[in-house]
């Protein structure tokens, strides 16, 4: 009985202790721990994490059963375990780092949102869909190759670099003469930046992973998703052999998309939806 009284009254001694303050670090440190999951979640860093803690429990049993050469073993692969996961993390510690970079930031109450794009960019990105899509339907049906990159908030200036500055607005005929096989700028990628495409023949990075995507897949579907898995772009890829339409994100392909389909992909991603709504209720804009 006495342990008992003992054990509440140290439990109370504790309570007593606690401040406002200790709440709120409590959570603020929970809420680091929640969102990191998700961002980690959505990796392939989690298979490496589960890794991770089926090492530390072994650890805590090797050391409860005082396996002393087990113990010594894991206590030097624990030793060098950050710059490990460092490097073993590499790249998707930079996503998630870029992630948090391009996070929209917003006052309390969401009243003062910064990065929103504003209704001229809106504008310009609405007249740039059309072209794409309208160009892509043409190019599906001709069958000739071609590779667009729609940068967004991670940009592209390296990219660019090496293409051919143009600085135009974007046009079925444009995309048309740019992508003509044996033309000086087919051979390459188109970039697009605020709704212009800023240049032409431009060189991509090759996937992080490349024995791991599907061997059928061409030069321009890999250099989309090397792009891809390098920054938030969207990728859009035609095949020179079918003629299908391809996106490419976050370092995943998806094929088979239509004219409409594409559309209503790019004015989701592109568009902010407040500026949508106030076109279609102003009679602005065209819908799918």
């Amino acid at each position: 009985m006495d342990g008992i009284y003992n054990v509440l009254n140290e439990l109370w001694s504790v309570l007593r202790s606690v401040q406002l303050i200790d709440f709120v670090d409590i959570f603020l440190l929970s809420l680091l721990i929640y969102e990191g999951w998700k961002l980690v979640r959505e990796t392939k860093a989690n298979q490496l994490l589960k890794a991770i803690f089926i090492l530390l429990f072994v650890y805590i049993i090797v050391s409860w059963l005082e396996l002393k050469t087990l113990t010594f073993l894991l206590e030097s692969v624990f030793s060098i375990g950050l710059l490990a996961i460092i490097i073993l993390f590499q790249p998707e510690l930079r996503r998630v780092l870029e992630k948090v970079g391009r996070a929209e930031i917003k006052t309390i109450g969401g009243l003062i949102p910064i990065g929103v794009e504003p209704d001229n960019l809106a504008a310009k990105w609405d007249i740039a869909i059309d072209a794409i899509t309208e160009s892509c339907e043409e190019l599906s049906a001709t069958t000739t190759g071609a590779i667009i990159v729609i940068e967004r908030q991670i940009k592209l200036g390296e990219q660019i670099d090496n293409g051919t500055k143009m600085n135009s607005l974007p046009s079925k005929e444009l995309f048309g003469n740019i992508f003509y096989p044996k033309t000086p700028l087919h051979d390459g990628a188109v970039i697009m930046r605020d709704g212009i495409i800023v240049a032409a023949a431009c060189f991509l990075p090759a996937p992080q992973k490349e024995e791991l995507i599907n061997k059928k897949l061409g030069s321009r579907h890999r250099a989309a998703i090397g792009m891809s898995e390098n920054s938030d772009a969207i990728v859009i890829v035609v095949s020179e052999e079918t003629g299908t339409i391809s996106i490419a994100e976050n370092g995943e392909l998806t094929r088979g998309f239509t004219r409409d389909s594409l559309r209503k992909l790019l004015r989701s991603k592109l568009i902010p939806e407040k500026n949508s709504e106030r076109r279609r209720f102003s009679g602005k804009g065209g819908g799918v």
